[in-house]
């Protein structure tokens, strides 16, 4: 199964309980908490993924990179962002090549 057919999966399931709310889904416990709620589990998703990664246990940091995809997809369900749209930016940027930025540096002596 292609990795693109799993996240149109994962997210048709999010956009359906968004519009048939059932009784002890966490999506529609997110859903009905709103976007606020969304946002904090987005973070908290985030921050244990760096912790996992920076911890170096390849499987907790697969569990939680998991955990953050899944927080991201109910966010684009919240906001009406059709997962098509994610997938055609990242493939537009995967056709770049040569695009790194130039950093600014901060002269930290003084």
């Amino acid at each position: 199964m292609c990795e693109k057919d799993v996240l149109e999966r994962l997210y048709e399931v999010v956009l359906e309980r968004k519009r048939n709310p059932q009784e002890g889904s966490y999506t529609c416990y997110l859903f009905d908490k709103g976007l606020d709620k969304i946002l904090k589990k987005v973070g908290e998703e985030s921050a244990e993924t760096i912790i996992a990664a920076k911890n170096g246990v390849a499987p907790e940091t697969v569990g939680e990179i998991s955990d953050l995809i899944y927080h991201l997809m109910v966010l684009l369900a919240a906001q009406e962002i059709p997962l098509s749209a994610v997938m055609e930016e990242l493939d537009r940027r995967s056709q770049k090549i040569g695009n790194l930025k130039q950093f600014h540096t901060v002269d930290r002596e003084t």
